[in-house]
This record gives C-alpha cells, structure tokens and sequence, in this order.
C-alpha cells in the first residue's frame, strides 16, 4: 500500500471527468467500491471539500488522494525503489530546475502516467527527487508520443500556482508540427468543440456539432512556419484550451493532419510519414513563476523530430521566437 497522503492536481484536459474516472484513470487496479468507500469516510476531498464518486472535476483542482492498495501484493524482498539508472534518466531529463520548478524534457514514447500496462513513466521517475513532500508534482500532461516541456511543481504550494496557471489558461504554449500539405490561410485559429468517442486505448476526439452537450469547446491558434512545396508544412500552434489531443483532433479535422499520428492520420498522411514517428513536439511554455517574474522554457528538438525536419528540408531558425504575439482568444 502507498502510505503517502498526495495532492494531485486535475489537468486541463480532465475537465468536468467524473471522479471515480479521474482515479480509474491513475490506478486502473482501484475498483469503483474501493473508490466510494474511500469518498463517503471523507478520505478523498476536493479543494478540502467531501465528494461524491459521481461529482465531476474542474481542471485546477486540488485531490486529496489517501494512501492506496498496490495493484500486486508487495512481497518480502521486492525492489519497489528506482534503480541509479532510473535515478540518473530522470535527471537527465530535466531542462530548468530551481526551487520551486523543474521543467524536463520529456521524450517521445514516454507516457506522463502509468496504467495498466505501463510500468515506466513520469510519475513514477519523480522519486528521483525523493518522497512525500520533496517528491515533484505533476501539473499538465503531454501524449505519450509528444516530446518536449512538462512542468513540474516542487512542493505543493508551487504545484498549485503552476496548475492554476494551466487551468486559468495562464499559459502560452507553441508547440512545432508537421503536418501534410499547406493549410490555407496559412496562419489562423481554430475553434472547433470536440467530444470524446470510444474508450481506454480506442478513445478518440473528434468534432461535435455545435449543440451536442456532450462537445467541449476548443479553441487553437496556428501559423505556418515553413513549406516543403506543397507536400508538408512546418506548424507552430498554440491551444488556447486544453482538451485530450486536441491539436492532432483539429489539424485532422481541417484536413491536415500531423504526420506520424496513427491515431488521426488518412491514407495520405500514413504514406507520406513513411517511418516517421508522431511530428508533435511542445517546443515552449512561458507562464507566471509561482515565485514571482517570468518562466520561459524551451525543448529541444527530440530525435523523432529532428527525423521529420531533416526528411523535409527544414531548419529550426526559420522561426520566430513566439509566432503567436499578440495573437488572442476568440472568445
């Protein structure tokens, strides 16, 4: 059992889940009684509230997360701490840190959280910088193959300012595509809703009609950078919202989608991707520091990128620094 009361924050794009599917989500072992229990003896609390395993969540806030059954029985002589392999991955990883903020450069194939077949993941590294109260917290989420900047919080007082932040969209965010062919107009926003279809792994966003109440609204600023002839397009875009997989759901959606992405991609894309792997990379946040003045990041190109830019002739001074100045909500 996890011995450890947590504070964990909802994501941006976990916004109005369902409580008992927002633990699901974390701990697929957790039963749905497991869960009640837990929310009727006042154990799980929202924003220091009781709840109700039906009551849905707002992005931001804070769960209290009790200590929690393992998956598996531990046994006596089971290594359950990370290895100094494990140790010195993570820290490699890692962009910025000070003493409020780590910000890692988060790799292609690497999912944020774990489930029921994924035993290597973010969460899990973040014991590299200890338990309880020096253990980082997670506070937004990237795909498993989306590559760059994830935030972390380190204390939750810092934790909480930085999901605020994300919740309250706060946060710029540019992140570089490739996706085939030449949107026209070559820079613009997208404001589309998406409603989720399918479940677990087969779960996919795709639009919703303007009065379907199960359509969340997404809004997305993109802009071309460079061409390569009219076969792809180098994009910066910017979510203005935060819903799960929104940027590869609207570029597949106005018929362009991101190269690589077996989930959103056509025929058309699949050929012209070839080996390439999911061209989606979160290149830059710049947000509030919980501590006061400006944090600004930026991730290197991963290799699955630099694969994609190289495939199409493209070089990374082509662009600006925030292609999106000035640029706002529509709404």
């Amino acid at each position: 059992m996890s011995r450890e009361v947590q504070t964990l924050y909802v994501a941006e794009d976990e916004d109005d889940i369902r409580l008992d599917r927002w633990f699901k989500r974390r701990w697929p072992h957790l039963t749905h009684i497991q869960v009640e229990k837990m929310a009727r003896s006042g154990q799980i609390r929202v924003d220091g509230s009781r709840v109700k395993p039906q009551d849905r969540l707002t992005a931001g806030a804070a769960v209290r997360v009790p200590p929690l059954p393992d998956a598996n029985p531990r046994k006596p002589g089971d290594l359950h701490e990370l290895s100094e392999r494990d140790i010195a991955y993570a820290k490699s990883l890692v962009l910025y840190e000070d003493h409020m903020v780590i910000a890692l450069n988060k790799p292609h194939g690497l999912a944020v959280q774990g489930g029921t077949k994924t035993t290597k993941h973010v969460d899990r590294l973040l014991s590299a910088w200890g338990e309880g109260m020096d253990r980082p917290r997670l506070v937004h989420r990237l795909d498993r193959d989306t590559s760059g900047v994830l935030l972390l919080g380190k204390g939750p007082e810092a934790a909480k300012r930085l999901a605020g932040a994300f919740a309250r969209r706060q946060a710029k965010k540019t992140y570089w595509a490739i996706v085939i062919g030449n949107p026209k107009p070559s820079a613009g926003q997208i404001d589309m809703a998406l409603k989720k279809t399918g479940i677990n792994d087969f779960e996919m966003m795709r639009p919703a009609e303007p009065k379907d109440p199960k359509g969340e609204p997404a809004e997305t600023a993109f802009a071309t950078i460079s061409r390569a002839a009219h076969r792809a397009a180098w994009m910066a875009l910017r979510p203005f919202t935060g819903r799960t997989h929104q940027l590869r759901a609207h570029m597949a959606a106005i018929g362009h989608p991101i190269l690589g992405d077996p989930k959103y991609g056509d025929d058309k894309s699949r050929e012209l991707s070839g080996p390439l792997k999911l061209q989606l990379h979160a290149r830059r946040i710049e947000l509030d520091h919980p501590g006061g003045g400006k944090l600004i990041v930026e991730a290197p190109l991963s290799p699955e990128m630099k694969a994609g830019f190289n495939h199409f002739g493209f070089s990374e001074d082509e662009a600006d620094e925030d292609p999106f100045e000035g640029v706002r909500r529509m709404r």
